[in-house]
């Protein structure tokens, strides 16, 4: 990942305000520590830090067309610009950046080019000739962006909130899946999937075709020259990406420059479920696995510094974004620059364990398509920050644009969770690589229950993580919540705690407003809340929330008579479903 920030239309040209760019743009280097790029017309500024993966040696930023007319500068990977280089022969190209790209579409098809780039990306244009520019955010917001607005009237653009939060007077995120354009002075969406009205869609399931197109997005982001890997829980849908990224490993370009063993990466604290499950899945596939681990402690030390880099107080994310960030710097030490991971398909296929309480397969489908809508708040927020905070790139391919639109044009009547018929939850994933002649994982590991990764890391994190708060916020402090925090009130000593640190950093409005709130129940939205009435009275992020289905619920929100039968059933739920799933088509 690439640190961008972009300033139009300021009052104050002057070396000051070219200085102050620079100073804000440095605010962004752990983004891009490979070099450092700035270009000047005018009032308008574009500036670059740059974190080196495709074309090391010339794809320097910001990028230009021939005359340089065009500048634009890019966070981001296009995973077709070799298809998209073949569609501008007529073009000329000074470096082998797939960010290069982008320039040159601009000036084949104008403003209506977004649609054609496949991959992640953010990025600001200008077009030197009239001044205009334009700004767009990918599909569904992997890579993060902000817009803000000076009190000169100037307008702004960065990766980060902290890059602009200074210099702005009202901030926000930049909406995934949008282009912002100077000349109609307004945003408009250019994603426009079938999926986005949440009409319930009638595709009968195919299995092969729904693992082709996965296969097909993992083998796309194998697009590297520096070493990668792949972060690898031991949950289903880390040991999937590894279990395709390994397999066809050997056959791939990459596997010239960096060998065909694949490197997979875990964290947790000693004894965790992921560091057994993770350990077992790379066993299997065979590939160079790295464990790292971390106490409680040294979580709680570092969340000042998570709060700071990931720019939100949200519970959960902040959870789990603290492994993610301690496992990043290790990662990082070892000389790999870029991370596959297996974000996204929770949320595509209603992998949370609220989702055994989905009334009907419409309320199930809209739900999915509420979450995939606010990713970019959460998992995609997470993913990004947490390991851009030390000059590490993550990919994500269950939010490849063509998976998704396969993936979500399935009848939801197949990704309901039917325990009469031994389908757990994200069934139709796990039943497309259920391959019995040429196995892609272990069967338990293929039907392991989801589990979330700030709880999967050891239960007792987030039990520390409570308990730490309890000792920094008294009684009377969350009692007063509402009048010192009225905007998204915590409800809780955790929520408190995250926000003090937060308002620490980010004290304006605009900042607070850029984070989501309301209840959930082991990462609902609020409307799923209301499918069980019992949820209401249990609210908190953790899988370990969804009452009568983890395996490991909160015991103490029920009684032992009630916590013996949940357990009890979901046990056995558990046990019978590796033998069902063998023999149901």
């Amino acid at each position: 990942m690439c640190g961008i920030l972009a300033v139009f239309g300021c009052v104050d040209n002057s070396q000051a305000k070219r200085s102050r760019i620079i100073e804000l743009s440095r605010r962004l280097r752990h983004r891009g520590p490979d070099w450092s790029g700035l270009h000047c017309h005018g009032n308008c500024y574009l500036a670059h830090q740059r974190l080196a993966i495709v074309d090391p040696t010339s794809g320097d930023q910001p990028l230009y067309n021939e005359d340089k007319t065009v500048v634009v500068t890019v966070n981001g990977e296009i995973y077709n610009h070799k298809e998209l280089r073949q569609k501008l022969k007529s073009h000329q190209f000074r470096t082998g950046s797939d960010c290069e790209v982008i320039a040159h579409l601009y000036e084949e098809y104008g403003e209506d080019f977004v649609h054609m780039l496949d991959g992640m990306f953010s990025f600001v244009l200008l077009d030197t000739r009239d001044n205009s520019y334009i700004a767009a955010r990918d599909a569904v917001g992997i890579t993060p962006l902000y817009m803000g607005w000076g009190l000169d009237g100037s307008v702004w653009f960065a990766s980060e909130m902290k890059a602009l939060s200074d210099d702005c007077e009202r901030f926000m995120s930049f909406l995934p899946g949008h282009i912002y354009s100077s000349k109609q002075g307004a945003m408009r969406r250019w994603y426009n999937p079938p999926w986005f009205s949440e009409q319930i869609p009638s595709t009968p399931y195919d299995p092969m075709v729904l693992r082709k197109a996965f296969e097909k997005a993992v083998l796309k982001r194998l697009m590297t020259d520096v070493p990668f890997g792949v972060l690898l829980s031991g949950g289903l849908d880390s040991s999937l990406v590894a279990a395709v990224a390994s397999r066809f490993l050997a056959e791939s370009e990459v596997a010239c420059q960096w060998g065909s063993q694949l490197h997979t990466f875990c964290v947790g604290l000693k004894g965790s479920p992921d560091l057994k499950a993770a350990q077992e899945v790379a066993d299997y596939l065979g590939t160079r696995h790295h464990e790292f681990h971390f106490t409680v402690q040294e979580g709680i030390d570092a969340i000042e510094e998570v709060i700071y880099h990931t720019e939100t107080y949200d519970v959960t994310t902040i959870r789990a974004s603290t492994p993610m960030f301690l496992m990043s710097r290790k990662i990082k030490s070892l000389g790999v620059k870029m991370v596959i991971s297996g974000e996204g398909s929770d949320e595509i296929f209603g992998g949370y364990l609220y989702f055994h309480k989905a009334p009907n397969k419409e309320e199930f489908h809209q739900e999915t398509c509420r979450k995939i809508k606010a990713l970019h708040l959460y998992d995609c927020l997470r993913a990004n920050k947490s390991t851009s905070a030390w000059g590490l790139e993550a990919r994500v391919p269950f939010l490849d644009k063509e998976f998704i639109n396969i993936a979500m044009a399935i009848d939801p009547e197949w990704k309901m969770i039917r325990p009469d018929l031994g389908r757990i939850e994200k069934w139709v994933l796990r039943n497309a690589f259920d391959d019995d002649q040429k196995p892609y994982l272990p069967k338990h590991i293929l039907y392991r229950q989801k589990e979330q990764f700030s709880d999967g890391v050891g239960y007792s994190w987030i039990d520390g993580l409570k308990d730490h708060a309890n000792k920094q916020v008294t009684d009377a402090m969350l009692m007063q919540a509402s009048f010192i925090y009225p905007e998204n009130t915590p409800t809780t000593k955790e929520g408190y705690y995250y926000r003090t640190i937060f308002e620490k950093f980010f004290p304006k409005n605009a900042a607070r407003s850029t984070v989501p709130g309301g209840p959930s129940v082991a990462c609902s939205t609020a409307k799923a809340v209301e499918w069980d009435a019992a949820w209401s009275n249990n609210l908190d992020p953790s899988g370990r929330a969804a009452l009568g289905v983890h395996a490991a619920a909160y015991e103490e929100s029920l009684g032992d008579k009630d916590t013996n039968q949940l357990h009890g059933s979901s046990q056995k739920l558990q046990e019978g479903l590796v033998e069902q799933a063998a023999t149901v088509v």
